[in-house]
């Protein structure tokens, strides 16, 4: 569906942002509300319905669960900042308050190894000060006596800051927040960029109204369309649009306590939705898609998920099937971690990409430290440096083993 484009009000800008979904409106959000930043902010949003955005179809879960110490940093300051949203919106009464859902994560293991990459795990998450417990097959069994363990040998479990939140709602405030604050956006599309003579600063951005803009700095937050906004600087970057499928189903025999989300050795994710449940999985064949393909494929339910289910919770073998849709990851192939900050070679253009399925509850920190990168040109709060571009020209992947 076709969108009548708007002309932005000036021709030139300090920051251009690429896209309005999430991760443009985290950055325009932390732009605008930092005091040292007094600059005039562009976001360019080629659908205001957001209707086929990686934001409209998230499931909005958060854990601390992850192998690599800054991941799990990024993770607690979103637990803060949600559980906190109406202080970080300056206890603006208009503001609702946001609750985490911390039923947790539990990761089952069914072989040796992967239990000792929990364990091992568990001590980084520790040292962080989350609270991961790795749990024995008898543990799990006293706490959730509906799975069936059968091949299980143990599990990763944290009832603290984990589980889900209104993501949505932090979205559509820090939208219309960032524009109260004087960020202003268009519904339009970047079409074109130019650079100056030597190639390392992005002058102006073209838009298919055919407006050509004048930058100072421009933020890649195109989601799983990434490498078109870079190709336009002439920059290749690893991240594509993979399927990801979400099924809501309800319980003939619902359980009598919430099901953390459960990461199944089969693939498949399982949690409790109110007074529903969510699943999810890949796909077994897990290639590239068309950037608008949102088909639902139905065999995935009735031969991975469903079989997955009832498997290990044998009280959810008499379910019936809701809702269902396919999203897209922004998926980066080389080391399925965030790619942020500048360009190597073109200085002023920032990729805040390639999240993986990470994004929502990694927004908080990587929109607060962009910001901060943008403003003193470095990053203040947190080190996100581990997530530099400057690692793929370099082939050193910077590899997160609990990504789902």
């Amino acid at each position: 569906m076709s969108h009548a484009l708007n002309a932005p009000k000036k021709s030139s800008y300090d920051v251009v942002i690429v896209g309005g979904a999430m991760y443009g409106s985290s950055v325009a959000w932390f732009l605008a509300s930092n005091p040292d930043f007094n600059g005039s902010i562009l976001v360019v949003e080629k659908d205001p319905t957001y209707e086929f955005t990686s934001t409209s179809h998230t499931n909005s879960c958060m854990r601390q669960q992850f192998s690599q110490e800054i991941n799990v940093r990024v993770s607690q300051f979103a637990a803060e900042f949600v559980k906190n949203f109406r202080a970080f919106m300056d206890d603006d009464p208009r503001v609702p308050e946001l609750a985490l859902h911390s039923y947790g994560y539990m990761y089952l293991a069914d072989s040796e190894a992967f239990a000792c990459v929990l364990r091992e795990t568990q001590k980084v998450q520790a040292a962080c000060g989350a609270g991961t417990k790795h749990m024995t097959r008898d543990e799990i069994q006293h706490a959730y006596p509906f799975y069936n363990l059968d091949g299980i040998i143990g599990a990763n479990h944290n009832l603290i800051d984990e589980g889900y939140f209104d993501g949505n709602t932090l979205f559509d405030w820090w939208k219309r927040s960032a524009r109260e604050r004087g960020a202003e956006y268009v519904t339009n599309e970047a079409v074109a960029m130019t650079r100056n003579a030597s190639g390392r600063r992005v002058e102006s951005v073209t838009l298919k109204s055919g407006e050509t803009i004048s930058c100072g700095t421009v933020v890649n937050a195109s989601g799983p369309r990434a490498i078109l906004t870079s190709r336009m600087a002439g920059i290749n970057i690893p991240v594509e649009p993979r399927k990801r499928y979400t099924f809501i189903f309800a319980a003939e025999k619902p359980l009598d306590r919430d099901l953390p989300l459960t990461i199944d050795p089969s693939g498949v994710h399982m949690r409790s939705d109110g007074t529903y449940y969510l699943a999810g999985c890949p796909p077994d064949d897990d290639p590239a898609v068309d950037y608008d393909d949102f088909e639902q494929d139905h065999s995935i339910w009735e031969e991975k998920a469903w079989p997955a289910i009832a498997n290990r919770i044998p009280q959810f073998e008499a379910i019936k099937l809701t809702n269902s849709w396919a999203g897209h990851y922004a998926y980066n192939t080389f080391d399925q971690n965030a790619i942020l900050g500048p360009h190597t070679t073109v200085e002023n253009f920032i990729f805040v990409n390639g999240f993986s399925g990470h994004g929502f509850q990694q927004s908080p920190a990587m929109g607060r430290g962009t910001s901060e990168l943008i403003t003193y040109g470095e990053y203040r709060s947190l080190d996100l440096s581990p997530f530099n571009f400057s690692r793929i020209e370099e082939d050193r992947p910077f590899t997160e083993k609990a990504v789902i």
